[in-house]
């Protein structure tokens, strides 16, 4: 039962739980109703383990946090040449019936959509365009949240800078979102991608990739 609570939990335990796997700071003080707060979170979780108890098969349906979002990373040139700038896509397929919360963020207590790149030398990137997300109204929330459904792209604008390695390349990438339904919410998951780049010398090498994404360019 312990490891169905920390799998499920309520929409609002969840999304106000922002980042379990990181160090908490807790102030001296505490104020007033955190501790009413803590038994409420306590018992919402339990009744959702009780629940999921009686009720095995229903839960047995409800797909991990990492099986909701599909990503597939594409670059708008394959190869690419020393000294070019071109960019990397993620492609988020969400599962239908799920949503996760986009970038611009409706309350702050919310787990907004990230991506992230560690590069390797030879490599600068700028910042990440993330897409507009979908006012929607849901029955737990007083106000229509900011969220992303279906398919979205996040493009992260890349340098080859001229002491690139040649040949193939990687740039590791993290993925962090939260994913709900109209029912529940998952615990937020941060996945670890790899975006393969193939490095020339030379500029008239390289060569358009994936125009059904990125465009003529």
């Amino acid at each position: 039962m312990e490891r169905i609570a920390e799998r499920f939990c309520p929409r609002k335990n969840w999304r106000r739980s922002s980042r379990r796997d990181e160090p908490r700071h807790f102030q001296a003080t505490r104020r007033r109703g955190d501790s009413v707060k803590s038994v409420k979170r306590f018992f919402f979780i339990l009744v959702f383990a009780l629940s999921a108890d009686l009720f095995p098969a229903s839960f047995s349906q409800v797909p991990s946090a990492r099986e909701v979002v599909k990503p597939e990373i594409y670059a708008s040139l394959d190869p690419a040449a020393r000294g070019s700038s071109f960019q990397i896509a993620v492609v988020m397929k969400i599962r239908p019936g799920f949503h996760v919360n986009a970038r611009e963020k409706s309350e702050d207590y919310l787990i907004a959509t990230d991506l992230k790149a560690a590069l390797p030398a030879g490599f600068s990137s700028g910042e990440v365009s993330y897409p507009k997300g979908k006012l929607e109204k849901f029955a737990f929330s007083k106000i229509p949240l900011n969220v992303y459904q279906d398919t979205v792209i996040l493009r992260m604008p890349i340098t080859a800078l001229a002491s690139a390695s040649l040949g193939q390349q990687h740039i590791p990438l993290k993925l962090r979102y939260q994913a709900c339904s109209s029912e529940l919410c998952l615990p937020p998951v941060t996945l670890a991608l790899d975006a393969a780049l193939n490095i020339v010398a030379s500029a008239s090498a390289a060569k358009p990739a994936h125009t059904e994404i990125f465009g003529k360019q």
